[in-house]
């Protein structure tokens, strides 16, 4: 039998493609943890970019009063930087699947520079999010 305690990442809360959207629809903040190539490729429209390198300095610039939502490609750079998040008082999820399950869910996307991505719908985007919506640099 394994006595070895559950990975802190397991106390993160984590949600589904659609769960996302709905609770950024709500007001939650997505951040997308990504490179700038693969932010370039093709990111969620409402996301603010915060590569996960630069993750640990731009924390002040989060919204401590809203859920943040952190995604990847995959899902495991975000499900770190939701750890740390977390561990910094900050109440944030972990959006399992990444882009790979935002997109096959259909949700909207954009490629830079604005450019709609094959997937893109309309989307309320939260009045917070819009100063850094397509921000590639803090």
């Amino acid at each position: 039998m394994n006595n070895r305690p559950a990975p802190r990442s397991a106390q993160i809360p984590t949600l589904t493609a659609m769960e996302a959207h709905r609770a950024i629809q709500s007001g939650a903040v997505l951040v997308d943890v990504r490179e700038p190539d693969e932010w370039r490729a093709g990111h969620a429209t409402a996301a603010l970019h915060l590569p996960l390198a630069q993750l640990s300095r731009h924390v002040a610039d989060l919204p401590a009063d809203r859920e943040i939502i952190v995604i990847c490609r995959s899902g495991r750079r975000s499900a770190s930087a939701a750890v740390l998040l977390t561990g910094l008082g900050l109440h944030a999820s972990n959006l399992t699947g990444g882009m790979t399950a935002w997109t096959a869910a259909g949700l909207p996307i954009v490629t830079d520079p604005g450019r709609l991505g094959p997937s893109a719908d309309t989307i309320d985007v939260p009045p917070a999010c819009d100063d850094h919506q397509h921000s590639s640099s803090w």
